[in-house]
């Protein structure tokens, strides 16, 4: 008994200790952020958000554990609303049981379908492409696929990060949907065999593999191109930025992948009338033109400009497979790349 009593009073210290950042958050009139997107990308957003609704948005961020922490808190979260990237993310949020259904025609009528999952349990909020960047000096050629990338004419000339990144389960599970398991196995062994070093490090250093001649092409997000182009504490990436062209992977056939940013509405969310005000407007006209701007990504919703940087990169087709598809095959990419061997390198 008096064991029970007195973890019992330890979990009442520690349940409000997690809600410590939101001290206010039973006031009304507020909305409570926990976000794996960084502050500077989103601040500007959540000011105009304010600005135009009166709603006050708190915002915690970090870089892991936000999925975990939610679980954690349980009833007692303070969580409204988790903002995060890639499919991944947003599939293991849905997964762990934190998000809810959200009802919103506004939403509804701004993200499609292929960019929502199922009964909106989570929402899609701006779209990246995932490329090659080849290099202006040693690559003649305007155009590519993601077949091509297991071509024997690139041998030692691609880098490209871990295949258990996120970003690369995506798009490799995106070729199991066009052409099945066992083809997309052959595949991996091709683009590994081309590899020009071990897979390491991320988006942008594969960028300055390719300016530093270590690699003829590599594989990124767009969303890189502007960070590394706008990056005022880092003018050694503009550099490595102007090395090189975008190519959108089968533009002219099925698409280029691409995965979201997107967010949840907590399933214990406090707030919940202004968590989906907040998501309505993340998914409004002006909430996507400001992410495309302040972002370099691409809006969700048809009919909003793109930023003149973003646009200045051509046009594309992307690809339209659901990224429920995607979330679903998610398991089978990752154990193939286990079983190639990929991030072993293209001598192993």
């Amino acid at each position: 008994m008096r064991w029970t009593l007195a973890r019992t009073a330890a979990l009442a210290i520690l349940i409000p200790s997690f809600a410590l950042p939101f001290a206010h958050a039973e006031k009304p009139g507020e909305v409570n952020i926990y976000s794996y997107r960084q502050p500077y990308l989103i601040d500007p957003l959540l000011k105009e958000f304010t600005a135009e609704t009166g709603i006050k948005a708190n915002i915690i961020f970090a870089e892991k554990g936000l999925i975990e922490r939610i679980q954690a808190e349980g009833r007692n979260s303070p969580a409204d609303v988790l903002l995060t990237t890639d499919i991944s993310n947003l599939s293991q949020a849905t997964a762990a049981g934190i998000a809810q259904p959200v009802e919103s025609e506004v939403i509804e009528t701004s993200v499609p379908d292929a960019y929502r999952g199922e009964d909106n349990m989570w929402i899609g909020l701006t779209r990246r492409a995932r490329v090659v960047y080849a290099s202006k000096d040693r690559v003649d050629q305007d155009t590519i696929t993601y077949e091509e990338l297991a071509d024997p004419k690139w041998r030692g000339k691609m880098c490209i990060r871990s295949g258990q990144h996120i970003y690369n389960v995506a798009l490799i599970a995106s070729m199991i949907a066009e052409h099945g398991e066992a083809w997309t196995e052959e595949w991996l062994r091709g683009v590994k065999a081309n590899m020009a070093r071990r897979p390491a490090g991320n988006d942008r250093l594969q960028v300055k593999g390719v300016y530093s001649g270590e690699c003829d092409i590599a594989i990124g997000n767009t969303y890189y191109m502007g960070a590394m182009l706008t990056d005022e504490k880092n003018p050694e990436q503009k550099k490595w930025a102007n090395s090189v062209d975008i190519l959108f992977p089968n533009t002219s056939d099925r698409g280029t992948h691409v995965n979201v940013s997107g967010a949840v509405v907590a399933k214990n969310a406090p707030h919940k009338e202004n968590a989906i005000k907040l998501v309505e407007f993340l998914a409004s006209d002006k909430g996507q033109e400001m992410y495309a701007e302040v972002n370099n990504e691409y809006p969700v919703k048809e009919g909003v400009p793109w930023s003149a940087l973003v646009e200045s990169w051509g046009t594309f087709k992307p690809d339209p497979i659901s990224l429920n598809e995607i979330a679903e095959l998610r398991k089978t990419a990752s154990e193939l790349v286990d079983k190639v061997g990929f991030d072993e390198g293209p001598s192993s």
